[in-house]
């Protein structure tokens, strides 16, 4: 048997006792020869794939050419599911199973024989909950994103999967489109495999990972069908064997210049808002120290500089013909730290110095940006005190600063019961106040951020109005819409003493969020504040009610941040 005691699964695989006996007798039964025991490095591909996860149902394939290159390598691949979150199909949402998620990759990359890890990830939820879960055991890992699918097509026009959802209501109320054509729309707005093709939350995190330094470079924009993301993939299994060789492991790659890397790259991409809550996740797996504010200090003055939805005009089809991240991270290098270490070895910066563009509509230039100022504010006041955000680029700028009526809706439940009642009392001015769609309350925090206005304000031609919840919002969504309010009211946040009626200041320039009421009517209607009862009383959802942090602290669960390591609790020998 092997001697190389370097490696973690020589533990498993290179002793002659008794367990070794054991360990590798079993394996044979799948057909493995022996020198796939003798010091080879173990790579674990955790496999997001799932015919429940669309975005993801082409990553049983993708495992296959990841193994050709971990073998090229003279790696020894052994591909494990973990839990698949599909974001058009889970209920109630799949961020309540985000954590769960992760839990399962950490307990799974932990308690098995491997030296290095590969990440296929795609669906919003797969790529945070995959890597925070790499991230608490610290191993070398690399990220393979299953890339966006081909533009959406109808009548000869580009259009974004998930952008439309959030037109449908007013395509049927308004714009008269009948049943042929939302079916029409329907068929073509997701025509290939992949996540969306907008820069919503899959191609958010997609970009994260490659400015984070944790794919081979251009891996993030590469669509799903193409070819040449085969060739990443076969790639980025070679690469994973090396890094183990080297030792580089995710908390090597992942410094706090990795992070606030992403942050900058975040902005000027003009990414989902859930960027934030994952972000914050992560580093708290790792122990960097990151908070709410940073990502306002750090990223609300970046240049937009990509121009796709639902920020701009494009998709990520054209992104990557245009030249995709690189060229964003070698136009934005100024704002960077070049110098942070990736997962092929070599710094960021020297990885994109020569990367030309080829679409100046598509990704623009830092002297003539979109907009001077993107990312993501910040707001704080008495209606949010540990904090809440808005989305500049994706909002209205005369709603910026705004002062309007509250009209509440105590729940999701309640808004959908309400929301085209002819005789509620609304009009364009009032700021919509949702409550209850928190990490526990809801439980689980959907993204219902941004709902619909109200049909009879649709019908009058209002396109946008003021929003405030303790929700989140799909990252193929636009509109004024300030989310993540923290504490949430499912806690007793002063969220959840807004009543009808209140008048709510929103001042984005001046990062304020102000409910003008009275301390000592607040004082009045807290003494008053009935906490709702819990919405489970067993199983995972319980464990997450109890657990689950506030949105400004990344919504993991308090048992779960920081990490363990690699060591197996308890040694069978």
């Amino acid at each position: 048997m092997s001697t190389d005691k370097k490696l973690r699964s020589y533990d498993w695989f290179g002793k002659s006792d008794k367990m070794g006996f054991v360990h590798r007798s079993w394996l044979r039964n799948q057909g493995y020869p022996d020198d796939y025991f003798k010091g080879r490095p173990v790579i674990g591909i955790c496999n997001t794939w799932s015919e429940l996860t669309p975005c993801n149902g082409h990553l049983r394939d993708f495992a296959e050419i990841v193994k050709r290159g971990v073998v090229e390598a003279g790696g020894f691949p052994l591909e494990f599911p973990v839990t698949s979150l599909g974001e058009t199909i889970m209920r109630p949402t799949t961020m309540l199973f985000r954590n769960l998620a992760a839990m399962d990759t950490e307990e799974s990359i932990r308690a098995n024989p491997l030296d290095g890890v590969v990440l296929l990830t795609g669906c919003d939820k797969t790529t945070p909950s995959t890597l925070m879960g790499a991230c608490s055991v610290d191993l070398p890992t690399i990220v393979v994103p299953g890339g966006p699918m081909l533009n959406g097509r109808y009548r000869g026009e580009c259009v974004g999967s998930g952008s439309f959802n959030w037109l449908h209501k007013e395509k049927q109320k308004v714009a008269n489109f009948s049943d042929a054509d939302i079916h029409e729309m329907e068929i073509g707005a997701a025509r290939s495999q992949g996540h969306c093709m907008t820069m919503g939350t899959a191609s958010t995190m997609a970009c994260m990972v490659e400015a984070m330094g944790l794919t081979l470079p251009g891996a993030a924009a590469i669509p799903a069908v193409d070819s040449r993301k085969k060739v990443m993939a076969q790639l980025s299994g070679r690469r994973i064997v090396e890094m183990v060789k080297e030792d580089l492991t995710l908390s090597k790659v992942l410094t706090r210049k990795a992070f606030e890397n992403a942050i900058v790259v975040n902005a000027a991409v003009g990414g989902s808002t859930n960027f934030i809550i994952h972000l914050l996740a992560i580093a708290g797996r790792l122990g960097v120290e990151l908070n709410l504010e940073d990502f306002d200090t750090i990223g609300s003055k970046i240049p937009l500089l990509v121009n796709l939805k639902p920020s701009g005009k494009y998709l990520m089809e054209d992104f990557y013909y245009a030249g995709g991240l690189p060229v964003v991270l070698k136009e934005m290098k100024q704002y960077l730290h070049n110098e942070a270490i990736t997962v092929n070895g070599r710094p960021i910066g020297e990885n994109n110095a020569e990367i030309p563009c080829y679409n100046n509509d598509v990704i623009v230039t830092v002297d003539a940006p979109l907009q001077k100022e993107a990312g993501i504010a910040v707001l704080k006041g008495n209606l949010c005190e540990n904090g809440a955000i808005i989305k500049p680029s994706a909002a209205s700028p005369e709603l910026m600063k705004h002062r309007g009526r509250a009209v509440v809706f105590e729940s999701i439940e309640d808004y959908h019961q309400r929301i085209d009642e002819p005789d509620l009392d609304i009009d364009e001015t009032c700021v919509i106040v949702l409550k209850g769609v928190g990490p526990k309350g809801y439980p689980g925090m959907p993204e219902v951020g941004n709902v619909d206005l109200p049909e009879k304000l649709l019908r009058k031609g209002v396109r946008d109005m003021v929003r405030i919840s303790d929700g989140r919002m799909s990252g193929t969504a636009a509109g004024t819409v300030v989310l993540h309010v923290s504490p949430e009211s499912a806690v007793g946040g002063t969220l959840a003493l807004v009543m009808d009626g209140d008048m709510i200041e929103l001042d984005v320039a001046n990062r304020r969020l102000h409910l003008d009421v009275s301390e000592e009517e607040l004082q009045k209607r807290r003494a008053a504040w009935i906490p709702p009862a819990p919405l489970a009383a067993r199983g995972y959802v319980r464990i997450h009610i109890e657990h689950v942090q506030q949105a400004h602290l990344g919504a993991d669960l308090d048992v779960l941040r920081g990490g363990s390591g690699s060591e197996v609790t308890r040694d069978l020998h």
